[in-house]
């Protein structure tokens, strides 16, 4: 090929890319109300690690003031360091394949 092959070539592909980045945007507008969900989500993560004692002394007061509060909560704590546990495990273990590998 030649330049002037290759700078149409080249035009080409950019106006294929430009009208499927057009397609792309006009299919994925029903999902922005999933994506706003996420960014909430994303957002209320963020405030809690930046706020973890507003968090830890809302949950003592919710254990200290409702008795049954106390068995949910340590239900939902036993299964969450069991999670948090298995993340990390599978983690090291992903990590120590790969670099076997």
């Amino acid at each position: 090929m030649n330049a002037l092959e290759l700078a149409l070539e080249k035009q080409r592909l950019q106006l294929e890319s430009a009208s499927q980045r057009v397609a792309l945007a006009q299919h994925s507008v029903g999902l922005l109300p999933l994506f706003e969900v996420a960014d909430r989500v994303r957002d209320g993560a963020r405030w809690v690690a930046r706020h973890p004692e507003i968090v830890a002394g809302v949950l003592a007061l919710l254990v200290a003031v409702r008795p049954g509060f106390r068995a949910a909560f340590l239900r939902w704590a036993r299964r969450g360091f069991l999670a948090w546990r298995l993340w990390r495990d599978g983690s090291r273990w992903l990590n120590q394949t790969k670099r076997a590998g």
